[in-house]
């Protein structure tokens, strides 16, 4: 059953200088709260607003306004603050994944041209190799007061207090010039620099306020790392709306976090659904109240056919768990699983699914709390428009073919100009990659992807291609492709390499079992060396090589 369309109270931004305006309009609210060591602190709107405004002066005072500043670490104040000061002085912001090695955040700076880079506590000591020798990178900025500062390392609390005296009349550049670059998931070889200008991103923010559900009222949880797109789009939208954000700290104190900051709504991948649903039918399990519980959801879903809505009685101890508020969520980054959203709609929490990519900042739709439909992303937000390339009409009834997007959210480019030519069609709209159909009403169905890329369900994106550049190293692969498998539990996504070993070390009818044995101790081995979303947990042997094209290429797309 959907619930009554509300009025969507916001004000729509087209600026950083509007955007700013609007968080300083909240005033004495609660902007974030979050733990530290073992208190909760907070700042309102009008702090957060006067510290971005300090740090900007601060960057304008020491030579870098205007110029391409990175930001790595932990979600914090200080990253979202130093995030907005830098668009507001004029510049180029470039979120990075703190999951990448020193190395690739390294050449990610020189791609980007990057002047300096803004860091978490946990990098005061990681950087060393970028102070001491980088093409590009001046000023490093640790945002930990207490980091150990030099010629070329500061900190946030030096910036801000050079800058207290200096005058800043925050930035009215065309919104339509560059104003973030971010990273594809990959090396720096395959990675892609998605460049974004103000209006992608506040087109976005528009979008996301007046098509989900939520008011000044609530409160949520910030989970997502904020380099990531879509959190940090939701995260944005959240501050316009005026909400109550709760900083959560580790996966450790999530629960904690819950109980403490008790959110009304939550912004999550599908990993974290699933692990939600997961832990409240364990918890009923091991307390002997599972055949209650589903009794209780046979019961509510009757009543509410009879219009009797008692959720919030019946499962008052499930929500409690969550902190007690809990009647919404909002889920993206992969695809979930449709039957959740029946599942957690039982017990009384609305999961709308949206689908985007990077490339269009990142919102492209969501599906609307009002007219929910299982299994689809919803029709495209106001700040774009998508279509379907296909002519071929699939088992639904609807046209397949790849979802083609075209709008304000769509990215400047890359700043390869030779993948832009790939990139987008003719007549200028972005090909996603992805392919699915459109019904009648106009809701998106994703049915599949064209692109290669792997993704988790924790919303993160795998180049098969750059862990087959690692594993090909390895002497006895003679042939590798990386795929996702699914687990055991029909969820979790399994990175598992397919190989055909090298016929020069194990000739050519190789004995699988004692391949299988040198191969994955190998594997073991490589993975102490990649991030954990990115290490191989399964290895399947072939018999044979792959098929491949005339130039030699594997014909990935016939790998099953």
């Amino acid at each position: 059953m959907n619930k009554k369309k509300t009025e969507r109270i916001f004000k729509e931004v087209h600026s950083v200088k509007e955007y700013l305006e609007v968080l300083k309009g909240h005033g004495a609210k609660t902007a974030y709260r979050w733990l530290s060591g073992k208190e909760y602190l907070s700042i309102s709107y009008e702090d957060f607003h006067a510290k971005i405004i300090a740090i900007a002066k601060g960057f304008k005072k020491a030579g870098l306004g205007g110029k391409c500043i990175a930001v790595v670490g932990e979600s914090s104040v200080e990253w979202v603050a130093s995030y907005l000061a830098i668009l507001a002085s004029g510049g180029v912001v470039v979120p990075m994944d703190k999951e990448l090695d020193i190395e690739a955040i390294g050449g990610f700076l020189e791609t980007a041209n990057a002047e300096a880079i803004v860091y978490s506590k946990s990098f005061n000591t990681k950087l060393a190799p970028i102070e001491e020798s980088h093409a590009t990178v001046k000023k490093l900025i640790a945002m930990d007061k207490d980091a150990p500062v030099s010629e070329k390392v500061t900190t946030l609390e030096g910036i801000i207090e050079g800058g207290k005296d200096e005058e800043l009349e925050v930035t009215d550049r065309s919104v339509e010039e560059l104003a973030v670059m971010l990273f594809t998931s990959g090396t720096t070889g395959t990675s892609k620099c998605v460049m974004l200008c103000e209006k992608n991103i506040w087109s976005t923010v528009n979008s996301a306020c007046a098509t989900v559900e939520f008011f000044k009222e609530d409160t949520i949880v910030s989970v997502l790392p904020l380099h990531h797109t879509y959190e940090l789009a939701c995260m944005l939208s959240g501050l316009n709306y005026g909400m109550e954000i709760g900083i959560n700290d580790s996966l450790r104190n999530l629960m904690k976090n819950f109980a403490e900051f008790k959110p009304t709504g939550l912004v999550l991948v599908p990993l974290f659904v699933n692990t939600m649903y997961k832990r409240i039918m364990d918890k009923a399990e091991k307390s002997g109240q599972l055949k209650k519980l589903k009794f209780g959801i046979k019961l509510s879903n009757f009543l509410r056919h009879l219009g009797i809505d008692i959720r919030h009685k019946l499962f008052k101890d499930v929500i409690n768990a969550f902190g007690g508020r809990l009647n919404k969520i909002v889920s993206g980054g992969a695809p979930l699983n449709p039957e959740m959203m029946k599942q957690f709609d039982a017990l009384g929490i609305t999961i709308a699914e949206g689908y985007g990519i990077t490339e269009c900042s990142p919102l492209i739709s969501v599906n609307p709390y009002y007219a929910l439909k299982s299994g689809s992303v919803g029709p495209a937000v106001p700040s774009c428009t998508v279509r379907i390339d296909g002519d071929v009409k699939g088992e639904h009834g609807f046209v397949e073919g790849e979802i083609q997007v075209k709008g304000d959210n769509v990215m400047l480019g890359y700043k390869n100009e030779a993948e832009n030519a790939k990139a987008f069609t003719e007549d200028g709209w972005y090909r996603t990659g992805d392919v699915g159909y459109m019904d009648k009403d106009g809701y998106i169905y994703i049915t599949g992807r064209l692109k290669s890329v792997i993704v988790l369900e924790n919303g993160k994106n795998v180049f098969p291609e750059e862990i087959e550049e690692y594993l090909e190293k390895i002497d006895d692969v003679g042939e590798v492709v990386v795929v996702g498998r699914k687990a055991e539990d029909g969820e979790t996504v399994k990175l598992t390499a397919i190989v055909y070993p090298a016929a020069e070390k194990w000739g050519e009818t190789p004995n699988a079992e004692e391949v299988h044995k040198v191969l994955y101790a190998k594997i073991v081995d490589l993975n102490k060396k990649l991030p954990s979303f990115k290490q191989i947990r399964d290895l399947e042997i072939r018999t044979e090589p792959f098929e491949k094209t005339t130039s030699r290429k594997i014909k990935r797309h016939l790998v099953k």
